[in-house]
């Protein structure tokens, strides 16, 4: 087996105890990590180092986890960001993810997965996804973060517009979403984030307004479609 690439990672939690003990698991890996226990702390080390990938938790006396995403997109929008809580119906929770998020995990950690999800991170991997179908979104997502790709999601054109300081590399776009005309997301994407190459995804037969780099008929499959978006990401990862 070869041996996994050193990387550099943020952990960001009030529990020092809980950081440091997640420090020396990745450390003995070969990695180097930070440790940080405010979001001031975190906040100040970003602007001085790149990371591979942060890890934060939720509820924070100084600074909450979702102001820390939020104001880290605004130093970095292209670093994977992994929120950790134990409170899964956390209203700030819905903040984060507008501001994208790799995943969210719950607490206690699950080790493997976390360990996993930091060592597939990829840096300005964000693809933001559009789509009502809520079960499909989510089977989209999943696929999506296990090959370490973050997304923002938004079932409607309006939840578009709540979207954070995000730079996605690529959209999924649903031609009918509720909120407007067919279509109509794909011009709002293109307003919001100009040049932005985006895949439609759709059950009908509706004529995109922009043109799009491919349209995927529901149903289709998934593992095209990740092709289709590697080679976008290795494009672009080859021109920085």
């Amino acid at each position: 087996m070869r041996p996994i690439p050193a990387r550099r990672y943020l952990l960001l939690d009030d529990n020092l105890a809980f950081t440091e003990n997640l420090a020396e698991i990745l450390r003995d890996q070969g990695h180097e990590v930070t440790v940080t226990v405010s979001g001031p702390e975190a906040l100040k080390a970003i602007t001085s180092e790149k990371f591979d990938a942060v890890l934060t938790d939720m509820r924070m006396p100084t600074m909450s986890g979702a102001q820390f995403v939020r104001e880290l997109r605004q130093i970095d929008p292209g670093i994977p960001a992994i929120v950790a809580t134990a409170y899964s119906g956390d209203d700030d929770l819905q903040v984060a993810r507008n501001e994208g998020l790799l995943a969210i995990v719950g607490k206690p950690l699950p080790l493997t997965r976390l360990l996993a999800l930091l060592r597939t991170a990829r840096r300005n991997g964000l693809v933001a996804l559009i789509e009502d179908d809520e079960a499909l979104s989510d089977n989209l997502s999943e696929a999506l973060r296990l090959h370490g790709l973050t997304v923002v999601s938004a079932k409607s054109i309006l939840e578009v517009a709540r979207f954070g300081a995000v730079r996605p590399f690529a959209a999924l776009v649903d031609l009918r979403v509720p909120g407007g005309a067919a279509g109509e997301a794909m011009s709002v994407l293109a307003t919001r984030y100009p040049g932005i190459p985006m895949f439609v995804i759709t059950g009908h037969d509706d004529a995109p307004p922009l043109t799009p780099v491919a349209i995927f008929r529901k149903p289709f499959a998934t593992s095209t479609l990740l092709q289709e978006l590697e080679r976008l990401y290795a494009s672009n990862a080859s021109t920085v």
